[in-house]
């Protein structure tokens, strides 16, 4: 339903119960007007652990919203959970439009007349993945609404900071985000694979606007059974594409593993800008903090970079330390470079350190400029480029983070021949030219070409 109405694939979608967890957040509009609607978990009874603070997301949803779509399943009927649900919705004060779905197939009349007992007025009959009676009840929806409820969102404001928070299972990235936010707004809990959606929230902090998007936590390929995880691991992916920095948090009890290791290569293809954290740091001691930071020092030598943060997302240290390497790694990765500084940078790495030399010859280098941000990328005119190793690559691309003092981004080097335009043009002699050659040919007794 939530899918359908925001016309996005935003909520995971899967046969079994239990899939959604988190608050999910979204725009449906119908005609000139718009709506934020917010998805829930299911609500079951006696609800305990993980569903307990599922529960609890859907309270919240309800204390916030305007009007609740009541959904209620046309093919079970009327169960005793959707009574129970039909009476805490009444002592909430909020308008209730009552919907049955998965419709197809049914005799509505038959099907419907089951709800009457609710007491909550004629269900309306819909089958969202078909899109069946959508229109219809959201035009009820609107009827319910004030003037006032109708927003217009932002989505692509170069303004917001898109920060992604990425890592393994269990590592905390959802208390981080709840500890920025300052309330739950995304389940926290002692269990791997507690969350399953990617949960965007918007936060304005010190007059700055941030994207929060809380992603599930990605393992092993071979550890990953259920089809639910697999789709989850997918969005994870996507939100470090989408994000315009991504923090990796990193377990500092473990350290660093292969799997974190995946995930920093899946950052580095997409060029994102990358502060890694190592959460859980309060609770080691000194010997064993000593060892954390010398492995990282020896595996990760390839993105020396990226800044490190030490940090507890539980008890809040830490974060500031974070948002400032964010923005240090933001600022760098939309840093502007003028042609002459780029080309006197180039040509001072030129002479202090040229290219091996490749079948007697050295490839020569002209000129940089400019070719994007996020993340900044040099494109190096000159000859014989395509001779250049990976390398002289990575020297070059030290040379330049040195040079601007950029921390937390990639630099992306790309090589340009310059073409010679004499390159495959035949020399066309003039009849002096050939009577030249002719006259010279007779002293030095070699035979004249045709």
């Amino acid at each position: 339903m939530f899918n359908a109405l925001t016309r996005t694939r935003d909520a995971l979608v899967a046969d079994m119960p239990g899939v959604t967890r988190d608050r999910q957040y979204g725009i449906s509009r119908v005609g000139q007007r718009s709506c934020l609607l917010v998805d829930t978990g299911g609500l079951i009874t006696n609800a305990e652990g993980i569903d307990y603070l599922t529960a609890q997301q859907v309270e919240q949803a309800i204390d916030e919203s305007t009007t609740v779509l009541f959904l209620v399943s046309a093919r079970d009927g009327l169960t005793a959970d959707d009574e129970q649900i039909a009476a805490r919705l009444r002592k909430s004060s909020r308008e209730v439009v009552l919907v049955a779905n998965k419709m197809d197939g049914l005799d509505e009349d038959v099907a419907l007349a089951d709800f009457a007992r609710l007491g909550m007025g004629e269900p309306l009959a819909v089958t969202a993945s078909h899109r069946r009676g959508l229109d219809t009840m959201m035009e009820a929806v609107i009827a319910t609404l004030p003037a006032e409820v109708e927003s217009e969102q932002q989505e692509d404001d170069e303004d917001v900071l898109r920060l992604a928070v990425v890592g393994r299972p269990n590592v905390g990235k959802s208390t981080l985000v709840n500890r920025l936010l300052g309330e739950e707004r995304v389940l926290a809990y002692d269990q791997p694979g507690t969350t399953r959606d990617t949960i965007r929230s918007r936060l304005e902090r010190d007059g700055r606007q941030y994207e929060l998007i809380d992603t599930a936590g990605v393992r092993r390929r071979s550890r990953v059974t259920e089809a639910v995880e697999k789709f989850s691991t997918i969005k994870a992916l996507q939100a470090i594409e989408r994000a315009h920095v991504v923090v990796l948090m990193l377990d500092a009890r473990e350290g660093l593993t292969d799997q974190d290791t995946t995930l920093l290569g899946h950052i580095l293809e997409q060029g994102r800008a990358l502060v890694i954290v190592l959460n859980k740091w309060d609770g080691l001691d000194p010997e064993h903090r000593k060892r954390v930071k010398s492995e990282l020092d020896r595996k990760l030598t390839y993105v020396d970079w990226a800044q490190r943060v030490t940090m507890s997302a539980l008890h809040g240290s830490g974060i500031q330390e974070m948002l400032d390497a964010v923005h240090r790694a933001w600022a760098s990765a939309l840093a502007d470079f003028s042609t002459p500084e780029l080309t006197r940078v180039v040509k001072a790495a030129f002479e202090a350190h040229q290219p091996p030399m490749k079948q007697g010859r050295v490839a020569k280098l002209r000129y940089a400029h400019s070719g994007g941000k996020l993340p900044p990328r040099i494109i190096i005119h000159g000859s014989r480029t395509d001779t250049i190793p990976d390398s002289y690559r990575r020297y070059l691309v030290n040379r330049f983070i040195k040079h601007f003092k950029l921390r937390g981004t990639p630099v992306f080097i790309s090589f340009r021949n310059s073409d010679n335009p004499y390159k495959d043009r035949k020399n066309v002699l003039t009849r002096r030219q050939k009577e030249k050659r002719k006259r010279l040919k007779k002293f030095t007794g070699r035979k004249s070409r045709k």
